[in-house]
């Protein structure tokens, strides 16, 4: 079976380290790569085509709903990855595969990911 692969998506260092961890521990999970900034994920996005992005909503140079906005239907999914509960209902109204809070749970993560 051929592994999912992730972007991770996110301008804090801890909080890409701990979405590592936790997708270091599935075994269906490639980590493709990772960005800190809207226009690197933009980029990341378009050379290695990952399967699905965790993405944060706010980066110094935009928001992960701008970059979410710019996927088409045969773009990834999108897992939002925010400390601000406020954002959720937006998040769906993109078609967010899911939305965690951080610091993420590890429960609520395998949620995610199932």
């Amino acid at each position: 079976m051929t592994p999912m692969r992730v972007l991770i998506a996110d301008d804090e260092p801890p909080a890409r380290r701990k979405l590592c961890r936790l997708l270091e521990a599935e075994s269906d999970v490639e980590i493709a790569g990772e960005a800190c900034t809207a226009e690197e994920t933009r980029r990341a996005i378009e050379t290695l085509r990952p399967d699905v992005v965790f993405l944060d909503i706010q980066m110094p140079d935009g928001s992960g709903f701008d970059v979410a906005a710019e996927l088409n239907d045969t773009g990834p999914r999108v897992v939002f990855v925010t400390a601000f509960d406020e954002f959720a209902l937006k998040a769906f109204e993109v078609q967010a595969l899911d939305y965690l809070l951080k610091p993420v749970d590890s429960k609520r993560f395998a949620a995610a990911m199932a």
